[in-house]
């Protein structure tokens, strides 16, 4: 059966300060995306989505789109390659975008933008993340036999393990209970401090270290869509108004739907670590674990052969 990779690129990586989605950061200049086609692939995947910016496409093909067009997958079928642009064209016609706005709408508008070339069960990546090997396994023989209507799926991650000493990000806190996702908020400005602990500055408590936390990395079917749409359209008529930083969030999202009844989100674990780029400090740190990776023989020497 077809089953898909949908990966979120068109995000401007403001605090990275520049495009961390493009920047080599394996040993022999891989990009993190890379490394997430890669195990997907191994795992039993077949098709790769892209959203990301129209003016990327010309990179993206050069990058990576090229070379996977001519993989084969593990079921033995050509790779299918398809790309998804995220921009203010699909935004309905009853919003007015601000004339200051550049930065996109968030997570559930770029797999919004999606829809068209969707038609099959669905991994939802960051495209600047590493999630592990094991994970994508999880999470596809998931997939494979989720029912069509309200089911979904993630792989959970400790908040301890996904946190940066450089400054905040913004984490989905989860609550979970007999494997199935209860609840999930958005933490915009969690802290990890040299000491282990954490907190959450929006709202000035303490974190527990050991909370599982959603790093997009989400299973669907394409019954997500219609959900994602009128979600979408709420949002913009009730929320985001002339804020030109409004995002509309996947884990806020899947929220309400399970709140709603509509939705129930079983909660996978993997045995690998994650790690990714916010900040350009945590560059080297992330250089010397693929680089480890690769030594151990998790990865080849070239991730495109």
């Amino acid at each position: 059966m077809k089953v898909s990779l949908v990966i979120m690129a068109a995000g401007l990586g403001s605090r990275y300060g520049g495009s961390k989605q493009v920047d080599g950061i394996g040993p022999h200049h891989e990009i993190l995306m890379e490394y997430s086609i890669y195990d997907a692939l191994r795992a039993g995947f077949n098709k790769i989505v892209f959203i990301i910016k129209p003016e990327m496409e010309e990179m993206m093909h050069r990058l990576c789109g090229d070379y996977l067009a001519k993989k084969t997958a593990r079921d033995g079928s050509p790779v299918e390659v398809a790309y998804a642009f995220q921009d203010f064209s699909s935004v309905p016609d009853f919003y007015t975008i601000p004339a200051e706005r550049t930065k996109p709408f968030g997570t559930v508008h770029a797999l919004l933008c999606a829809a068209d070339v969707v038609h099959e069960p669905c991994c939802v990546i960051n495209a600047d993340d590493y999630y592990g090997i094991d994970a994508y396994q999880t999470i596809y023989n998931e997939l494979v036999k989720l029912p069509e209507t309200g089911r979904a799926t993630m792989v959970g991650y400790l908040l301890k393990n996904t946190a940066s000493l450089h400054g905040t990000v913004s984490r989905g806190i989860c609550t979970v209970a007999d494997g199935k996702l209860k609840t999930v908020r958005e933490a915009l400005k969690v802290q990890l401090y040299a000491d282990g602990t954490l907190k959450d500055l929006a709202e000035d408590r303490p974190l527990d270290p050991d909370t599982v936390v959603s790093m997009n990395f989400w299973g669907f079917t394409p019954s997500i869509f219609p959900a994602l749409r009128t979600y979408f359209e709420d949002f913009l008529r009730n929320e985001a108004g002339d804020n030109i930083k409004a995002e509309c969030l996947l884990p806020v999202m899947v929220d309400s739907q399970m709140q709603a009844g509509k939705l129930e989100v079983s909660v996978l674990k993997s045995a690998d670590r994650w790690f990714g780029m916010t900040y350009q400090q945590d560059r080297e740190v992330v250089a010397e674990e693929l680089k480890k990776l690769h030594e151990t023989g998790a990865y080849p020497e070239d991730l495109r052969v």
